[in-house]
């Protein structure tokens, strides 16, 4: 499959199109072209990037963090994801530290 439309590239990385339409917004994506019956369409390498801006996401990075670090160096990417593990790891802590006290609460109104 060389090129895709919005809805297969929306399938494929199972992203909305309303999330492709913000990458594009955000310079982050382009289309390819267009097919016979006007459709955007999208390359392998733009679907690829869709899912690593999705990963990104995930990693709680905005939209604008990831316009920032998605062209980076390696060297500079690494840097970055591992200033945000570090924040992972105490958003984690926190969350721990809330879910003991609900156990704690559960446990006292038996």
């Amino acid at each position: 499959m060389d090129n895709m439309t919005l809805r297969e590239v929306c399938n494929s990385a199972k992203v909305s199109r309303r999330a492709v339409q913000g990458y594009e917004k955000a310079g982050l994506v382009f289309a390819s072209g267009k097919n016979e019956r006007g459709y955007l369409l999208y390359d392998i390498h733009t679907l690829e990037r869709i899912k690593q801006i999705k990963l990104y996401q995930q990693f709680g990075f905005t939209i604008k963090e990831i316009k920032n670090i998605i062209d980076a160096p390696n060297v500079v990417l690494k840097v970055v994801l591992e200033e945000q593990i570090i924040r992972l790891k105490e958003e984690k802590r926190q969350l721990e530290i809330l879910i003991d006290k609900a156990d704690e609460l559960t446990k006292n109104l038996c």
